[in-house]
């Protein structure tokens, strides 16, 4: 099915919210009703629906400063029932050439270490380790 990246509208707003992760992974990202709250006080957030075909499978958001040309992958989940579907490697296949088309050179992250974080998966598509931590999180960067 092929996978595309939506704006959160009334229509799916349920839908996003009610999406859920492995119980394991629940300390390493934030529920989505969460992640759309602070999208609504932060105007330089741009949150995402990830849907495969007419399903909505994951979400992710991004802190896009347009202005600076800096951009940060700020949340992004794949359902538990769709993990391991590619989803979230197309998801973010499809966000790179989003960010390329608006001047993006560089897509940084973070993520929380730990037995059950998403470290590979970001290493495994490119990201790097930049030597930083934030907040105890591990800044990651992807050249795009």
């Amino acid at each position: 099915m092929p996978v595309s990246l939506r704006p959160v509208t009334k229509e799916n707003v349920r839908a996003v919210c009610g999406l859920g992760l492995r119980p394991e992974q629940r300390d390493y990202v934030a529920p989505n009703v969460r992640s759309l709250a602070e999208a609504y006080v932060e105007p330089l957030a741009w949150p995402r629906a990830i849907y495969a075909g007419d399903e909505p499978v994951g979400f992710l958001m991004v802190h896009a400063n347009d202005e600076q040309r800096e951009y940060f992958l700020w949340r992004l989940m794949i359902a538990a029932e769709h993990q391991g579907k590619g989803y979230g490697r197309e998801a973010l296949a499809l966000l790179a050439d989003e960010l390329r088309a608006r001047g993006a050179t560089e897509l940084t992250s973070s993520y929380e270490p730990g037995d059950h974080s998403p470290r590979g998966f970001y290493l495994g598509l490119g990201f790097e380790e930049t030597g930083k931590v934030y907040e105890g999180e591990v800044v990651i960067r992807l050249q795009l």
